[in-house]
C-alpha cells in the first residue's frame, strides 16, 4: 500500500525536493490508514491512503510557522479546498502539483463514494479544516484557550469523520442516518476523536515544542489553567483522556449490547457492530501508528531528516490513570456522559 501510495505521490510531484519527501514520508501514513482500516476493499484503502498523505502535507503547510500561513490564508485555503471536493470543476485553487494532485482524489472520490458517503466525507473534512483554522487563530492572537473551549473545538482538527468515512466505505458498509447521526453514536464518535486527538498531543509534543506562544494543545491548555510546568500537566492530560476512554468502553458496550443484551432484539446488528469496532481501530491503530512515526519520534525541529527506526516506548497500564465513572468538571465533555444508561 505504501509503495503504491509513494509512486501516487512521486508521479503529482507533490514534494517539491528531496528534504520534503523525505518529511513527507515519515508520516507513515499508510501504517495509519491501514492500521485504522485493518480489512476491507483494498482500492477504497489506497485511496484513503493518499489522501492522508496529501492531507498530511497540507497539515504541514499550516503548522510551518510561516509568515504566509496567517488564519486568514488557512480559512481562504480551506473554504476553496472544500468547494473543491464538493464540485471538482469550480476551478478555485491555483494550478500547482497540490492542486492536481488534489484534482485526481475528488475525480476518484466521487467515483468511488455513494451520494451519501461523500456527503459525510466533506463534513468530515469541514471538521478538520474547521478546527485547523481555530487553532491558527489562537496561535495568531497569543492566547492559549481554556480547557472547555478547547476540547470542544481542538479536536476537530482531527479529522474523525474524515478518516471514519472511509472506513465504513471500505467494508461496505452502509448505516441508516438515524443510527449514524444518534445522539449516543455521535457522542460515542466525539468521545474517540477526544481521545486520539489527545494522544496526539501527547505523541507530537515535541515537534512541537519550539514554538513562541506555545503550541496550542492539550498539555499546554492544562498548563496554563493548572499555572503549572507541561511537563506537570503530562499526567492531567493522560488522566483526562483515561476518563474519557473510560466513558467510550461503556458506551460502546451500551450500543453493542442493546438493553437485552447481546442476543436481544435490541442488540446490534452486524453493520453497527462493525462500525463500533471501527472506532476501536481507530483509537488503538492511532497509538500504534504514532510510535512508529519519525515525524513524531525523530521530529524536525531536533533533526534535519527523519530517523527511519525511531520509535517510542510505550508502556501500558493495567488500568486507567482515572477510573471513575463520573463526568468530569467540563461541559463539553460531561454532555456525552447523559447517553450512558445507569
Amino acid at each position: 500500500m505504501e509503495a503504491l501510495a509513494v509512486e501516487w505521490l512521486d508521479a503529482f510531484g507533490v514534494y517539491p525536493d528531496p528534504v520534503e519527501r523525505a518529511w513527507g514520508l515519515a508520516t507513515h501514513s499508510a501504517d495509519f490508514s491501514c492500521r485504522i482500516i485493518p480489512d476491507g476493499d483494498v482500492e477504497v484503502l489506497l485511496l484513503f491512503t493518499e489522501w492522508n498523505y496529501w492531507a498530511n502535507a497540507v497539515d504541514d503547510w499550516q503548522d510551518s510557522g510561516s509568515d504566509e500561513v496567517g488564519t486568514g490564508a488557512v480559512v481562504e485555503h480551506g473554504v476553496r479546498l472544500l468547494r473543491t471536493i464538493e464540485d471538482p470543476g469550480a476551478s478555485v485553487l491555483p494550478d500547482g502539483p497540490m492542486t492536481r494532485a488534489l484534482l485526481d482524489l475528488v475525480g476518484r472520490t466521487h467515483a468511488m463514494l455513494t451520494p451519501h458517503e461523500l456527503r459525510r466525507f466533506v463534513e468530515g473534512t469541514r471538521d478538520w479544516l474547521l478546527g485547523a483554522a481555530w487553532r491558527a487563530a489562537q496561535a495568531e492572537a497569543g492566547t492559549m484557550p481554556g480547557l472547555n473551549d478547547f476540547v470542544a473545538m481542538g479536536p476537530l482538527a482531527n479529522g474523525t469523520r474524515f478518516s471514519l468515512t472511509w472506513s465504513d466505505a471500505a467494508r461496505g458498509d452502509r448505516l441508516p442516518a438515524e443510527v449514524l447521526c444518534s445522539p449516543a453514536l455521535t457522542a460515542l464518535t466525539d468521545a474517540a476523536g477526544f481521545v486520539v486527538s489527545a494522544d496526539n498531543d501527547l505523541f507530537s509534543y515535541d515537534k512541537d515544542d519550539h514554538l513562541e506562544p506555545r503550541e496550542v494543545n492539550l498539555v499546554n491548555v492544562l498548563a496554563r489553567q493548572e499555572n503549572c510546568s507541561p511537563a506537570e500537566a503530562v499526567p492531567l492530560a493522560v488522566a483526562l483522556r483515561d476518563r474519557v476512554m473510560v466513558l467510550f468502553t461503556r458506551l460502546r458496550a451500551q450500543l453493542e449490547n442493546g438493553p437485552d443484551g447481546p442476543d436481544g432484539p435490541a442488540g446490534a446488528n452486524g453493520e453497527l457492530r462493525r462500525h463500533l469496532a471501527a472506532l476501536g481501530h481507530y483509537v488503538a491503530g492511532s497509538i500504534a501508528w504514532q510510535s512508529r512515526a519519525p515525524r513524531y519520534a525523530s521530529p524536525r525541529n531536533r533533526h534535519e531528516l527523519p530517523l527511519a527506526e525511531a520509535r517510542f516506548a510505550v508502556r501500558f497500564a493495567d488500568a486507567p490513570s482515572f477510573a471513575g465513572t463520573e463526568p468530569p468538571d467540563v461541559p463539553a465533555l460531561a454532555s456525552w456522559w447523559r447517553q450512558v444508561r445507569d
